[in-house]
Order: structure tokens, then sequence, then C-alpha cells
């Protein structure tokens, strides 16, 4: 299984995007992620897992299926689009964020950004679907970067998060505008724990 912590290693960018009818072929230029890279490898491309089919240099291409297309915000890319990138998770890696598998769950929209003097708190709409799984002060992936929910608002299908100026500076989460599209991936452990208890009132 591919896991990712949600910590993004460097901010890469769009060089290239060949439509292929039912599938697009991406290219992205990350230096510091294509390091090491080889053919088959994992990385998080805006929280999506997409595996390396081809390296060059200091960009790296990868096949995006309909399916991602359809589910991701990946098909909204253009050349010169900027994108967080984290490569999979080593047995000595640290996990400084949360387990994220780059299985993006739905996609949100950008709500609102109030700035402050030191963070931001920023608001994202989300699937109705999607909402059971958050909670105050729970993990949550947005472009595959792991935040901690501030609040959940249940009836307007929505949470809010803050972002440090760290993250500002370092993801796309900086330069995101009110109504751009972003991917979400909820805590696998809240699906894990939704399914077990749905198995367990089966049983009884």
């Amino acid at each position: 299984m591919t896991v990712f912590t949600g910590i993004v290693e460097e901010l890469g960018t769009v060089t290239a995007l060949e439509e292929q009818g039912d599938a697009m072929r991406l290219s992205v230029r990350g230096p510091h992620v294509v390091a090491d890279a080889t053919r088959g490898d994992s990385i998080a491309v805006n929280g999506c897992c997409l595996t390396v089919a081809a390296y060059d240099g200091e960009t790296f291409t990868a096949d995006v299926m309909r399916e991602t297309l359809l589910k991701t915000s990946l098909g909204a890319l253009a050349p010169g689009s900027r994108v967080n990138l984290e490569r999979a998770v080593t047995p000595s890696t640290r996990l400084g964020g949360h387990v994220v598998q780059g299985h993006v769950d739905g996609v949100g929209t950008l709500q609102s950004r109030e700035p402050s003097e030191h963070w931001e708190l920023v608001a994202v709409s989300l699937p109705a679907t999607l909402a059971r799984y958050l909670v105050a002060k729970g993990s949550v992936a947005v472009d595959g970067v792991s935040l901690t929910v501030v609040e959940v608002d249940d009836a307007e299908h929505r949470f809010t998060v803050s972002l440090i100026p760290e993250t500002l500076a370092r993801t796309t989460l900086g330069h995101k505008q009110v109504g751009d599209p972003v991917n979400l991936e909820v805590d696998v452990i809240a699906k894990y724990v939704e399914r077990m208890l749905a198995s367990r009132q089966e049983e009884v």
C-alpha cells in the first residue's frame, strides 16, 4: 500500500499536458522529487497518487486515467499550473502529518480566505457525503496537504482550516483563489471505523 504524510516536499510546475481521449499524459517539473525517482514510483500530485511512467532530468511524466480526471481537479490543470508534490513514504520516513493514501474522495471549493497577522483562516466546501468524516481537530488532506480541521459546518457542508506561514509559502494553498477547486481526502481511519460499526450493527 502506498502511503503519504500530507507534508508537501516541493511546489512543482506542469510543463505539458497530452490529451489521449480517455486519459491524459501529465508532465511535471519537480527537481527535488525527481532526484531519486525511478519508473513505477508513486508521487502525489495535488494529493492524487500517480505513477512515474518516465522521467528526464528534472521532470517526470505520469498517465492520468479518465476516472481520476472525473473525480479530481487534475483535469483543470494547464501548462504553468503549480502543483503540490510528495513522494511516497519509506519505513524510515518521519510521519509529520497523518496517513494519506493519495486516493481523492471528492473535490471541494475554496469559499473564503480571512488573513490575519500570522495565519489565515480558509473555508472549503465539500460534498455532503464526506462531511460525516470530518471533526474539529481532526485531519483532512486538501490538495495533498495535511491540515487540522478548525470547525465543521454540517448545515453549509463546509469546514475551516488555519494555514500557517510555512503552508502558505510552500504549497499551492498560498496561491489558491476563492472559487478554485481543491482535492479532498478524508481520514481513512474514520472510514474504517464507519465500516466496522456498520458490520457490527448488521450482526446484531
